[in-house]
């Protein structure tokens, strides 16, 4: 009996995490793993730190006044939060690679998560990923003034605007005392930021 509970686990795992074809369309679920938060915090612009609190409306004019060095640094923390629909058991992901791409940002956006996260359906997992880009890399003073705003409203709004992509690769998962390879059940998820801030799942 213990023979047949072991050899019955990688199934009973597999159809856990593939029952994401019967979730109703309003879901933020990929291959059950659900993005559940997406915010924007600590936007840094060169050595300025800047905040919801704080007036960005002179933001361009000191920006501009700072290109003379040739490269002029954004960073940020993307806050995210990961979880699993309510009744699937733990699951142990081993990190994860992930992109974003942000309308008016010429640069690719990316990391490798390579820390292991665990996914609850009691709790999500709240995770903080570094972004950066360079305001200087931009080729005319349109475009400038562009991300400029852009930044400004990462700041103000602490979320990103209408039109972003998010792409997540999950790593291995181990489960009911198995492990699914990367890539078996669990492909890369896709999704839009839509002019509500809202996810919205890509069309695969």
């Amino acid at each position: 009996m213990l023979n047949r509970m072991r050899l019955l686990a990688p199934f009973t795992l597999v159809l856990l995490l593939a029952g994401c074809f019967t979730l109703p369309t309003a879901g933020l679920y990929a291959f059950r793993l659900a993005v559940t938060s997406l915010d924007i915090e600590e936007v840094k612009v060169g050595p300025l730190s800047l905040d919801a609190r704080l007036d960005t409306s002179d933001l361009t004019s000191l920006i501009l006044s700072s290109l003379g060095t040739g490269s002029l640094p954004v960073q940020a923390t993307m806050a995210m939060g990961l979880g699993l629909p309510v009744g699937l058991p733990a699951v142990e992901m081993s990190g994860f690679k992930w992109s974003l791409d942000i309308p008016g940002v010429n640069e690719e956006l990316k990391g490798d998560y390579q820390q292991n996260v665990t996914l609850t359906s009691e709790k999500d997992a709240n995770l903080r990923l570094p972004i950066s880009f360079d305001i200087a890399a931009e080729q005319n003073r349109q475009q400038l003034q562009s991300v400029v705003g852009l930044v400004a409203d990462l700041a103000r709004e602490g979320q990103l605007p209408a039109g972003s992509q998010l792409s997540i690769t999950p790593g291995d998962l181990k489960g009911l005392g198995m492990t699914l390879p990367s890539g078996l059940l669990t492909p890369t998820i896709r999704l839009n930021v839509d002019e509500s801030g809202g996810l919205v799942p890509q069309a695969q």
